[in-house]
């Protein structure tokens, strides 16, 4: 597992540790693992609502969202 340095505004800190403290996740890694995998399911729902907005045609899209998203 990778370790990462990222650095956060005083405003960004406070929010985190009140997510923390809030019990979104055990401790500030844990938030931020969550808050990464939440933003990279939000864009792969948006990859697929733009392609099919794309696609046009009636056609439709079906499958899986990674899959539809590698593939864009």
């Amino acid at each position: 597992m990778a370790t990462i340095s990222v650095p956060l505004s005083a405003e960004l800190e406070n929010r985190l540790d009140a997510l923390v403290s809030d019990g979104v996740g055990s401790n500030r890694a844990d938030v931020m693992r969550r808050a990464l995998e939440r933003l990279a399911e939000e864009e792969a729902i948006n990859a697929v609502l733009n392609a099919e907005r794309e696609v046009g045609d009636g056609k439709i899209l079906r499958g899986d969202l990674r899959t539809l998203l590698l593939e864009n």
